[in-house]
């Protein structure tokens, strides 16, 4: 499917960490540091825990994320494409597994921060976190706005299983051409560059 089939949509939602910015978090890393099980997502992990163990993890991740938020960097042409969808009256939000905060800092240390409103960013403490659709569907909700003319653009797995669980369109952010994921993926880019071509 063409990607000019997106310039119909109006509401945009976009992953954060190795899709707006470089992927710069270490996973495995970091679940080392926490003491947290490989080959398991960390929240996942955390969740399973109980709350006063899960409580002092949280706060440890908290403080490795802000720490990492202020190394990020913008991807090419995301900036570019940011603008161009504001041009066309488009809304545009974040879906992140980060908490609020983190995403707030981690966009103003890439440049950034200016395009997206307090509310239009979804973090980890304001909804069930990707896959499950509930950040999606928070956003859908704020700006009135159908599924079917909603388009959720993100590197991972999780980001595109929201998306299609809320009824959105998904675009998959491939940076090394993977193709992974095609059952949960509707368009494949390899760059924002390649989808600000095709809808600005």
């Amino acid at each position: 499917m063409s990607l000019k089939a997106l310039t119909t949509k109006k509401h945009w939602l976009f992953d954060m960490d190795g899709t707006l910015t470089h992927a710069v978090h270490d996973f495995e890393e970091i679940k080392a540091q926490l003491d947290l099980p490989a080959g398991k997502p960390i929240l996942e992990s955390l969740a399973a825990m109980p709350a006063d163990i899960a409580a002092e993890k949280h706060k440890r991740l908290d403080e490795i994320e802000f720490e990492i938020a202020e190394l990020a960097t913008a991807q090419a042409g995301g900036a570019e494409l940011l603008q161009s969808l504001l041009d066309q009256g488009c809304n545009i939000g974040i879906v992140t597994r980060n908490g609020k905060a983190i995403a707030k800092a981690t966009l103003k240390a890439c440049g950034l921060d200016h395009f997206f409103s307090d509310d239009n960013i979804i973090g980890r403490d304001c909804a069930a976190p990707k896959p499950e659709p509930d950040g999606v569907t928070l956003l859908l909700d704020r700006w009135n706005a159908e599924p079917k003319d909603a388009v959720m653009i993100g590197d991972y797995l999780f980001d595109l299983v929201a998306g299609r669980e809320a009824g959105t369109a998904t675009v998959h952010f491939d940076v090394v051409d993977r193709g992974t994921w095609p059952e949960w993926t509707d368009h494949k880019i390899s760059s924002l560059n390649e989808l600000l071509g095709a809808v600005a």
